[in-house]
């Protein structure tokens, strides 16, 4: 299978929530992130298309990031999330995770 992701994924474990407009937060794992988006393991799954906001703390970003994103895919316990317009704090939070393209 080729790989078509435009962004290096790197594995991480971190606790997220997603929203969804009108529904609750769903609590579940970030297990691998890029600048393009994330998957996460949940125990409910937002709607495929669904756009919803990301929330989580990563490691030396300070408060906690709310990041725009669409349920690209779902499958049971996990969902792939693709970012929408990041700002150049969230921006920057990912790079420090995900490191520079010369550290792959």
């Amino acid at each position: 299978m080729i790989e078509q992701r435009r962004h290096f994924r790197r594995p991480v474990e971190y606790s997220i929530e997603i929203e969804a407009a009108g529904l609750p937060r769903i609590a579940g794992i970030c297990r691998d992130l890029s600048l393009g988006g994330m998957h996460v393991e949940v125990t409910e799954l937002p709607a495929f298309g669904a756009e919803v906001t990301a929330h989580l703390t990563l490691p030396g970003g300070g408060a906690p990031l709310a990041m725009p994103a669409v349920v690209r895919w779902t499958k049971p316990g996990n969902v792939g999330l693709q970012f929408g317009l990041l700002g150049a704090r969230e921006t920057y939070a990912i790079m420090e995770v995900v490191g520079p393209p010369s550290s792959r």
